[in-house]
């Protein structure tokens, strides 16, 4: 084990397509950031290059959905000297929704029987899709593995509101099983491992984006109200 500490810093992407037509964002719904998300990340970005906040970081991930992958390729520059390459970590993508990907939530929500996560949270989105309990534990050990492959150093992971709540609930502890964080689009969130614990050391951080109480939606996999 490494003497200095692994920091994580993750970073939610910025405002989607999928987020403003209030699709449900999976591989076959996402189709990258909105003009207004892009606006967002190289906002993101420059701030960071004047910064330096990430410039000693060793490697940048992302999740495989579009709109993580574009966000990514837009702060790379900015991270870790500019000379990293996007790795893709495809269990970092957001809750899966199987056969509800690509539908309007409006739709979905008029016609599925969707559960009730703080009730049931191992119940499926639908056919094929995650529980919230499964989404949490994949996410968390998708972010563990990076950590332990990666000890001692600073890592920059682009995803997902609901990975973001995913580390908080497995690393910080919660009876709960959701919390329903404030995530904002390009808002950063750090992590720091002393030892085997980990400590939140800044969350939501939205100094590089100037957000609007529209981009600022509740924690957990993206829905209507996070558009």
């Amino acid at each position: 084990m490494s003497a200095r500490p692994t920091r994580l810093v993750l970073v939610r992407h910025g405002q989607a397509v999928c987020n403003v037509a209030g699709v449900v964002g999976g591989p076959k719904g996402c189709r990258g950031l909105s003009a207004t998300g892009r606006a967002q990340v190289r906002r993101l970005a420059a701030w960071l290059a004047a910064s330096g906040e990430l410039r000693a970081a060793s490697a940048i991930y992302s999740s495989p959905l579009p709109r993580a992958r574009e966000t990514a390729e837009l702060l790379r520059p900015a991270v870790g000297g500019g000379g990293l390459v996007v790795q893709v970590e495809e269990d970092l993508a957001e809750l899966r929704p199987g056969l509800l990907d690509g539908r309007p939530w409006a739709e979905v929500a008029a016609s599925e029987a969707l559960p009730d996560w703080d009730l049931a949270p191992d119940e499926p989105l639908g056919p094929e899709a995650e529980s919230w309990t499964g989404f949490v534990a994949r996410a968390r050990a998708a972010l563990q593995a990076l950590a332990d492959r990666h000890p001692g150093q600073d890592l920059v992971v682009v995803c997902h509101a609901g990975v973001i709540e995913a580390a908080v609930l497995g690393w910080l502890g919660s009876r709960r099983p959701r919390l329903g964080l404030p995530v904002a689009h390009g808002s950063l969130t750090w992590f720091e491992r002393r030892g085997s614990t980990w400590v939140l050391l800044r969350g939501n951080d939205q100094r590089g984006v100037q957000s609007s109480p529209a981009m600022t939606p509740r924690g957990g996999p993206e829905t209507p109200q996070q558009a």
